[in-house]
């Protein structure tokens, strides 16, 4: 199983975001500390938008920030909202297979991604990126709240 390099950075930029929730985050901030670039960033930051999980402030102070609490942001529904697609092997995603029908494959496959999305559908955004993630902040040069 493998999720792809778009929901990694998406993920990144929530946890950025948490760690410091009182203050704008700003694209090009975001993408030094990770050593992303700034493109890849900007189409990130628009899907985060459109999927509900950040705010954009437009203009000269503008910047983004989480649209809810860290402790709201399941890491399960970031997935699916940012993942384009989960399908595993391609009968999961309805394409033709020789033995479609007769084959378990598929619903064993099916077993293995639910339990994956179980399992991060357990964990909130507050649990990678909380107030006790001091070597978190330290290493992407997040200052604490006062």
């Amino acid at each position: 199983m493998h999720l792809t390099r778009f929901t990694d950075y998406g993920l990144r930029t929530l946890i950025y975001l948490a760690l410091r929730p009182e203050k704008l985050g700003m694209i090009a901030e975001i993408s030094q500390a990770y050593q992303i670039s700034e493109s890849h960033m900007t189409k990130v930051v628009h899907k985060l938008g459109q999927a509900g999980l950040i705010e954009t402030i437009r203009g000269r102070n503008g910047g983004m920030r989480l649209a809810r609490p860290a402790s709201e942001i399941g890491l399960g529904d970031t997935v699916r909202a940012l993942e384009p697609e989960l399908a595993l092997v391609e009968c999961q995603a309805g394409e033709y297979c020789a033995i479609g029908g007769i084959c378990r494959l598929q619903s064993i496959v099916d077993e293995a991604q639910d339990a994956l999305l179980g399992v991060l559908d357990k964990y909130k955004l507050s649990d990678v990126a909380g107030p006790e993630s001091k070597a978190l902040r330290k290493r992407l040069g997040v200052a604490a709240e006062a």
